[in-house]
């Protein structure tokens, strides 16, 4: 068991700032190690905002590109075919990702639910900066300035980078309602194959109501003394479309709107139902 303490290196209160995105200190003070990143041609990379549901996604197995050195030591010390995850946007990817034509897998969410999960991570996250009332997080989200930047810009610009790269583009609600198809697409785009007993198999150790209870995936073992699961247990609802809960404000919940629905649009896409089905993840 990794048991942290606030003493510990990877204290995260402190932000840093790499090309105008915020990212934890140490990321940004190691940061020319993480963009030399050497990638390999049969690396994957599972890519999401912060709280988008990556845990659920793909289990603990695979490595993150942490904010700290060790992840990449880890991570370079990996043996092939390496799994990999990041909250990073994808214009700080390591570039060797796309000179070597690697897979990434992207999974988007619903704004709103992303907004009010991050929120209770960040008031259960002791080395998170204190996050204030849901209006003043809602503010800071709206605004790209907590860890990783904007929402908005998050998926968009993965979205856009679909078209020019292998990226497999996913939704947290389409994997919530549907588990077996969205694992067949993965299966596919991995150019895999995997019998009825696997599959479901898969379905079942990845659903929610298991890796809830789960060490490996629920932080209850690891990151002693940084996670306080009494102020917030790390995996709570996985609902789909309970924001309400979280802004129960119709004025909070308009100005949030406003937000998503005002100028910005998804756009570029050459598939108009792609591009639609988009756009359902802002409302």
């Amino acid at each position: 068991m990794k048991n942290l303490s606030l003493e510990d290196d990877m204290l995260l209160s402190e932000m840093g700032e790499v090309q105008g995105i915020p990212v934890t200190k140490p990321t940004s003070t190691i940061w020319d190690q993480v963009w030399n990143f050497k990638a390999r041609p049969d690396d994957l990379l599972v890519a999401t905002y912060a709280k988008a549901g990556l845990c659920q996604n793909l289990e603990s197995r695979s490595v993150l590109i942490k904010s700290y050195s060790a992840g990449l030591k880890l991570a370079e010390a990996m043996p092939s075919p390496r799994t990999m995850k990041t909250h990073l946007p994808v214009q700080l990817v390591p570039p060797s990702f796309w000179e070597q034509n690697c897979k990434i897998i992207y999974v988007a969410r619903n704004a709103k639910d992303n907004l009010v999960s991050y929120y209770h991570f960040h008031r259960m996250n002791k080395v998170l900066p204190d996050p204030g009332t849901i209006e003043e997080f809602m503010e800071q989200f709206m605004n790209g300035e907590v860890l990783w930047g904007s929402w908005y810009d998050h998926v968009k610009g993965w979205w856009k980078a679909k078209d020019k790269h292998r990226i497999l583009y996913l939704f947290y609600e389409d994997m919530k309602e549907n588990p077996k198809r969205e694992i067949q697409k993965i299966m596919k785009f991995l150019e895999k194959d995997l019998d009825d007993e696997v599959l479901n198999k898969i379905i079942y150790n990845t659903s929610f109501e298991i890796m809830k209870d789960n060490p490996m995936a629920n932080y209850t073992k690891d990151f002693v003394g940084v996670m306080d699961h009494s102020v917030s247990p790390f995996m709570r609802k996985a609902a789909r479309g309970k924001y309400c809960l979280g802004l129960c404000s119709s004025t909070q919940n308009a100005h949030f709107g406003n937000f998503l629905f005002g100028p910005r649009r998804f756009q570029g896409s050459n598939n108009s139902s792609n591009c639609q089905r988009a756009q359902t993840i802002s409302g």
